[in-house]
């Protein structure tokens, strides 16, 4: 894992240091490894915290009550499928005949938790994963969501901090896409998978609560910051009905970025006026993207 991992300052390869917990370059740029275990990768300040330690709470909540496993699910049977070859399925040697080596590399911008690579490690047990995200309480449960994964503070607007061409899978769940430094650490035989929502996404809640909603042009503007880099593979949508109670729709507005925008007072009280239980559709649009 580590050997595919860059300095944010010079890009030059990082190793474990010998006197300290620390990754360190060549010429000397040092990062020090967090007690909660990630490391941070960063070329200065980050611009932006990310998420809110409430926020992480509220999404690992729900998430590990299985409401987004639809999702996950659907992340794990892509990567195994997109990258099975000739020579053999995902996870025996096809990968590692197409040049990813013995240990291919997952990697999930703006992980948040860490569920979806998870997944996605678990279906593929020859894989290591990486959580990239910028905020920190996100990253402390990254760091423990599989014994192949690790995480780090990253931004994904800034250079990434990895090798080019290092990585076999690439993950974006509902994250922003950085189209030019996705293509530049993605294999050449390796996929990019993408997550967004549909219009018809949480819309029973929409209206009633308040939230934002989808924008139209979504899978526009995706394929726009992609384009020239990626051509698109293969495009699905996937939909579970979700029944919740009130604090779980509660949880599920909390965990997104309508948490942002909603008056915690207004909120409260809309969804204590709503019938219990709720039903919600979750819907979402994943594409495989391939490198041009």
């Amino acid at each position: 894992m580590v050997a595919r991992l860059r300095c944010p300052v010079c890009a030059q390869p990082l190793a474990a240091a010998t006197d300290t917990r620390a990754l360190r370059c060549p010429r000397r740029h040092s990062f020090d490894l967090a007690r909660q275990g990630y490391v941070t990768l960063l070329a200065g300040r980050a611009p932006h915290l990310g998420d809110t330690a409430e926020m992480v709470a509220a999404r690992a909540d729900f998430l590990a009550a299985g409401h987004y496993d639809v999702i996950s699910s659907a992340l794990a049977e892509a990567a195994t499928s997109a990258l099975a070859t000739p020579t053999g399925p995902a996870g025996a040697d096809g990968p590692e005949r197409a040049g990813f080596g013995a240990y291919p590399l997952v990697v999930e911008a703006g992980a948040g938790t860490g569920r979806h690579l998870a997944a996605v490690l678990s279906a593929w047990p020859d894989a290591v994963g990486l959580a990239l995200d910028v905020a920190k309480p996100a990253l402390r449960r990254a760091a423990r969501a599989h014994p192949r994964a690790a995480a780090a503070l990253a931004d994904t607007w800034q250079r990434l901090p990895l090798a080019d061409r290092s990585v076999a899978v690439l993950l974006d769940v509902f994250a922003p896409r950085n189209g030019e430094e996705f293509h530049r650490v993605l294999h050449p035989a390796g996929v990019l998978l993408v997550v967004t929502p549909t219009d018809a996404h949480l819309a029973e809640l929409v209206d009633v609560l308040g939230l934002l909603q989808v924008d139209p042009a979504k899978a526009d503007r995706v394929a726009d910051s992609l384009a020239g880099r990626f051509t698109p593979a293969h495009t699905a949508v996937h939909t579970a009905r979700l029944t919740l109670d009130r604090a779980e729709v509660g949880t599920l507005v909390g965990m997104g970025p309508s948490a942002w925008h909603t008056d915690p007072a207004r909120l409260a009280a809309a969804i204590a006026a709503l019938p219990t239980p709720v039903t919600v559709t979750a819907s979402v649009r994943l594409t495989t993207w391939r490198p041009r």
